[in-house]
């Protein structure tokens, strides 16, 4: 069997299932539930993702590859904007193999006739060897400015959903959540401020909310605005 390049992606811990917010009647829980039953049942072995960067298509690719492991099964985590160097007849060499081969930022490598072939290559490996594939991307299929048609079509062969950006009273409500499954109360008025303040993308305000949980129990300190301003010195 030809040899599979050797690579040190890491999923992020909290992009699980559990720690995705739904609000109450929110077409998210369809997506959810049909992400966890593709992987169970595989009676969508396709599925593609799509939305802005914040909307939370690398958070339930990761969540995928997090419940496959929790199953014991195998599974490949590929985000291509961390491999856009590597060749991608490689890089995609066998995966059809796995049970589940999660693609992110696909819109990445459109128009490049190298990676579009070798994607179109995968797509029919996986089909014949029945296994799953799960892809994100930043816009539809028929956005793509993909050089090969027959892959534009591959893209859309199963269910096709959009995730769209949240505005601030849903970056709230994240915030909020995301800071009590750590154990932490965060106030509207102090989930606000943060909005205002930090990068407005949800990925700067986690990576804020992590900072802030460390120096919160090194300082004994329950948060506020004027905590969060000495953390960050604004």
């Amino acid at each position: 069997m030809p040899r599979q390049l050797s690579l040190r992606i890491n999923l992020n811990d909290d992009a699980t299932f559990e720690n995705f917010f739904l609000l109450d009647q929110d077409r998210k829980h369809q997506i959810v539930e049909l992400l966890r039953s593709q992987l169970m049942s595989g009676e969508e072995p396709f599925v593609y993702l799509w939305g802005p960067n914040g909307s939370g298509v690398s958070h339930l690719l990761q969540a995928s590859c997090h419940r496959a492991a929790a199953n014991d099964l195998q599974v490949q985590y590929l985000p291509l904007s961390e491999l856009l160097d590597y060749p991608p007849q490689e890089l995609l060499e066998n995966l059809e193999h796995m049970p589940l081969i999660c693609l992110d930022d696909i819109q990445l490598v459109a128009g490049n006739t190298v990676w579009e072939e070798a994607l179109f290559g995968l797509y029919n490996r996986v089909r014949q060897a029945k296994g799953r594939l799960l892809v994100g991307a930043d816009c539809a299929p028929r956005e793509l400015p993909l050089q090969l048609p027959d892959l534009q079509s591959r893209l859309g062969w199963g269910p096709v959903f959009q995730l769209k950006a949240s505005d601030d009273d849903v970056k709230t409500l994240i915030l909020q959540f995301r800071a009590s499954r750590r154990g932490m109360e965060l106030g509207d008025d102090v989930a606000m401020f943060l909005i205002n303040r930090a990068a407005r993308d949800l990925s700067g305000l986690m990576a804020c909310l992590d900072t802030l949980e460390s120096a919160s129990l090194e300082a004994r300190r329950k948060l506020s605005i004027p905590f969060v301003k000495q953390v960050f010195d604004w």
